[in-house]
C-alpha cells in the first residue's frame, strides 16, 4: 500500500462546530479506491502486484490491471492523505475553540495510530499504512500553525521535487530482480497454502529485494518530506474552507473536476502506453496527485446535486467509520486469499478483484448505515477517542468554573 492512505482523524467540522458531510463522503468514497487498489496486493502481495507476468493473466485480466494503474492506484490514496492534513487543522481548530492546548491531544492520536499500524502490519497485512500515518503526524506537527500561503507553497515545490526524482521508482530500480522474482514465486506458493504462522513469518522476515542498509535509513528520514505534499494541500484547504457551503461552489467543483481529472488521466497514461519515454515516469507521479484532486472535485460535485441519494449518504457512513473499515476490509480479504482461509491468493484474477472489491465495499455501505443507526461511534473509533481525550465517553471532560459552567466538550 503507497503511503498515502489513512482512515478518519476526527470529526469534521466547519467553523461553527457543524460537521463536514461532504468529507466524510469523500473519505467513504476513497476507501472504496483504497480497496480496489489494495486488491492488487491481496491477491498478489505487495512486491508481486508489479510482477503480474508471473502470474500469466489473461488478456482481459492484463487490461484491468492497466485500468487499475491509470484509474485507481496512487490516485485514491492521496486523497486519503489530503484528508488527514484537513483533519488535523479542523481539530486544532476545535480544541482552540476551547482553550486546550493542541499537541497532547495529537501526540495520543498518532500514538495509538503507531500502536495499531504495528499491530496491523505484525500480525495480519503487509500493505499497512497507518503505522506511517502516526509518524507523519508527528512530523506535520510543525506545520499545523503555519499560514496557508507557507503551506500552498511548501506543498507545490514539494510535489515537483517528488515528481522530479522520481522518488516512487528507487525501490524498483535498487532492488534485486532475479530476488524479487525469487521472492514473488516463494510467497505463491506460501500465502496461498501457508498456515497462519507461515505466513506471519514469510511476511515479517524474509528480504524480497536485498537492499542496502543505507537504503531503509533514506527511506525512514527522507519519506516524510516526499508524501508530504497532499498532507499540506489538505491543511490549506481547511485554512482556506474550501468545502464550506459547498452548494454556492459547484460551479467551481465541476470546472476543477473535468479539468484535474482529464490532465491526471492524460498524465498517468503517457506512461503506461509509453513507458520508454523518461519523462513519462514524472508525469505519472505528477498525475497520480493531480487525479486525486479531480475525485476530490468530482465527489464534492456529486455531492451538491445527489446528497440526498441512499449511496451518497452510505458513502457518508462508511467515512464515519473509515478506521473500522479499514481493518475490516484487511480481516475479509486475507481470510479470502491466505492459506488460512479460503487460499485463493493469485487465482482470481485482476478483473475478478475489481467486482470482489465493489461487492466488499456495497456490503460495508450497508452495514454502516445500519450500524450508524445504532451506534454513534465506530468500535475503533470509539477507541480512539477514548485515548486521545482520557475519556470512557470518548468526549472533552473539563472540570466547572466560576468562568466556564460547561463541563463536556465534543471535538
Amino acid at each position: 500500500m503507497d503511503w498515502y492512505s489513512i482512515p478518519e482523524v476526527n470529526r469534521m467540522t466547519d467553523i461553527k462546530g457543524e460537521r463536514l458531510q461532504i468529507i466524510d463522503g469523500i473519505r467513504g468514497l476513497s476507501l472504496a479506491g483504497i480497496l480496489m487498489a489494495n486488491m492488487l496486493i491481496f491477491q498478489y502481495g505487495i512486491w508481486g502486484k508489479e510482477e503480474i507476468h508471473l502470474y500469466s493473466p489473461s488478456k482481459m485480466d492484463s487490461a484491468a490491471y492497466t485500468f487499475t494503474k491509470i484509474f485507481i492506484e496512487g490516485s485514491f490514496m492521496p486523497i486519503f492523505a489530503f484528508l488527514f492534513g484537513f483533519g488535523m487543522i479542523k481539530m486544532k481548530q476545535s480544541l482552540d475553540r476551547k482553550n486546550l492546548k493542541y499537541k497532547r491531544y495529537f501526540f495520543r492520536r498518532f500514538l495509538f495510530l503507531l500502536v495499531v499500524g504495528f499491530l496491523h502490519s505484525t500480525y495480519l497485512w503487509e500493505g499497512d499504512i497507518l503505522f506511517f500515518y502516526g509518524l507523519m503526524g508527528l512530523f506535520l506537527l510543525i506545520f499545523v500553525g503555519r499560514k496557508k500561503k507557507t503551506l500552498l507553497l511548501l506543498g507545490s515545490i514539494l510535489l515537483l521535487l517528488f515528481s522530479l526524482l522520481g522518488y516512487g521508482n528507487q525501490q524498483d530500480t535498487l532492488a534485486d530482480p532475479v530476488a524479487i522474482e525469487a521472492y514473488v514465486k516463494k510467497t505463491m506458493t506460501v500465502y496461498s497454502t501457508g498456515t497462519y504462522e507461515e505466513i506471519k513469518y514469510h511476511r515479517n522476515n524474509v528480504d524480497p529485494g536485498h537492499l542496502p542498509d543505507y537504503i531503509y535509513l533514506f527511506l525512514l528520514l527522507f519519506a516524510p518530506f516526499f508524501t508530504a505534499p497532499m498532507f499540506l494541500f489538505g491543511m490549506y484547504a481547511a485554512k482556506n474552507n474550501w468545502f464550506r457551503e459547498p452548494h454556492k461552489k459547484r460551479q467551481i467543483y465541476l470546472k476543477a473536476a473535468i479539468f484535474l481529472t482529464l490532465s491526471g488521466i492524460l498524465l498517468k497514461s503517457a506512461h503506461h502506453f509509453f513507458p520508454q519515454l523518461s519523462w513519462t515516469g514524472i508525469a505519472d507521479l505528477l498525475g497520480s496527485s493531480i487525479l486525486a484532486f479531480g475525485y476530490i472535485f468530482v465527489f464534492a460535485f456529486l455531492y451538491t446535486r445527489f446528497e440526498n441519494s441512499f449511496w451518497l449518504r452510505g458513502c457518508n457512513c462508511v467515512g464515519k467509520l473509515s478506521l473500522s473499515n479499514y481493518l475490516l476490509q484487511t480481516v475479509i480479504c486475507t481470510l479470502i486469499f491466505y492459506g488460512y482461509g479460503f487460499g485463493l491468493f493469485g487465482k482470481l484474477g485482476v478483473l475478478t478483484g475489481i467486482f470482489l472489491s465493489i461487492g466488499i465495499f456495497m456490503l460495508q455501505i450497508i452495514g454502516s448505515y445500519w450500524y450508524l443507526k445504532r451506534f454513534k461511534y465506530g468500535p475503533i473509533e470509539k477507541l480512539l477517542r477514548m485515548w486521545t481525550y482520557f475519556s470512557f465517553l470518548g468526549t472533552l471532560i473539563r472540570k466547572k468554573s466560576s468562568v466556564d459552567k460547561s463541563t463536556t466538550y465534543k471535538a
